[in-house]
């Protein structure tokens, strides 16, 4: 009798997820960012609540609903609860100093707000998984206020987009309770003496001096898209030159793969925008499965769900999305540079001697 060809294959898929996720809890999560995201964006269009402003308030209140989910990292349901609601307060003050200081730095140079943001994703990470979810929020929403074009008018649809994402990511975790279990990303690297705080400080800095000089680059070359380069940068700064350059490592790998299938998939997301979503969906719970472990899976499958969903929209040209692969490297290959030269600098050396 021949071995059925689709069982043989569900049977290779079911290995590699156990492989990726053995005891099933991350698949709840990342059930759960889908569903927050969804819930976020369908709350989004209500008339009473919209009035006008629903791409807008759409883009924030899904933002800050999934990246609070992914930051969330508590095992019962009242405390995720509570984080979920800091997270998504932060992200909304992020936003909130983007729109207030864009009228003071100028359409543009109202990218150099990202800089204090990337600062914040490396510093505050002295404060444990919260600490870190509160400064990566922060820069997130500064990044969706900048890529959607917020501006000092939009403060109340921003605080709008708190309430609702603080909605969408609560009930999702009430309902998936004890069927997840955290799994933390591993700690960043620290220096022999223990001294987290001088550690994150210099991360810190480091993903702010590679912003700012993007930003700067940006200006100077006309870079389509520097925001993903500045992000690319941020988030791959870790407490030493090597894990820097393996996430660098990683990230890039996975972007090289996950943009290509993107752009491959643009036809089927100009004719069937909805098979476009239930993939997006799909890349979204494989990113939580990997981000633990298998960062490179994880960037890839993020990578993929940006430019399909880009894609389905149909207000980004080809040239945006490719963007997304060639800046992500640079942002990497920048970051790089700058922990090279803060290894150099005296205070850090004589800090690690």
């Amino acid at each position: 009798m021949r071995p059925d060809p689709h069982n043989a294959s569900f049977a290779v898929l079911g290995a590699w997820l156990d492989r990726i996720d053995p005891g099933t809890h991350r698949r709840v999560k990342g059930l759960r960012l889908a569903t927050a995201y969804g819930l976020a964006a369908m709350l989004a269009t209500t008339p009473a609540l919209a009035e006008g402003r629903e791409t807008l308030l759409g883009v924030l209140a899904a933002g800050f609903a999934l990246w609070a989910s992914v930051s969330e990292g508590q095992s019962t349901r009242y405390r995720s609860a509570r984080d979920l609601l800091i997270l998504c307060l932060a992200a909304g003050i992020g936003a909130s100093l983007f729109a207030v200081l864009q009228p003071v730095l100028g359409p543009r140079w109202d990218e150099l707000t990202l800089v204090t943001g990337a600062f914040c994703v490396g510093y505050l990470k002295r404060y444990g998984v919260l600490g870190a979810g509160v400064g990566s929020q922060i820069f997130i929403g500064q990044l969706l206020a900048f890529t959607s074009g917020a501006t000092l008018r939009d403060l109340g649809t921003i605080a709008l987009a708190v309430s609702l994402a603080g909605l969408a990511s609560v009930v999702p975790r009430m309902l998936s309770g004890p069927a997840e279990k955290p799994a933390l990303s591993p700690s960043a690297d620290t220096p022999a003496d223990g001294d987290v705080a001088f550690t994150e400080m210099i991360m810190g800095l480091q993903a702010a001096s590679a912003s700012l000089v993007i930003a700067v680059l940006g200006q100077m070359l006309g870079l389509t898209e520097s925001a993903w380069a500045i992000a690319a940068c941020t988030y791959v700064v870790t407490g030493s030159l090597a894990g820097t350059v393996d996430r660098i490592r990683r990230r890039v790998a996975g972007t090289l793969v996950g943009v290509p299938l993107g752009l491959a998939c643009l036809p089927v997301a100009a004719h069937m925008p909805l098979v476009v979503w239930v993939m997006a969906a799909i890349a979204i719970i494989i990113y939580a499965m990997a981000l633990p472990e298998h960062y490179e899976i994880a960037c890839g499958a993020y990578a993929f769900a940006l430019v399909v969903t880009m894609g389905a929209s149909g207000e980004y040209p080809v040239a945006v999305l490719v963007a997304r692969g060639w800046e992500t490297i640079l942002g990497g290959a920048i970051g790089i540079a700058v922990v090279l030269l803060f290894a150099k600098l005296p205070f850090v050396r004589q800090h690690e001697c």
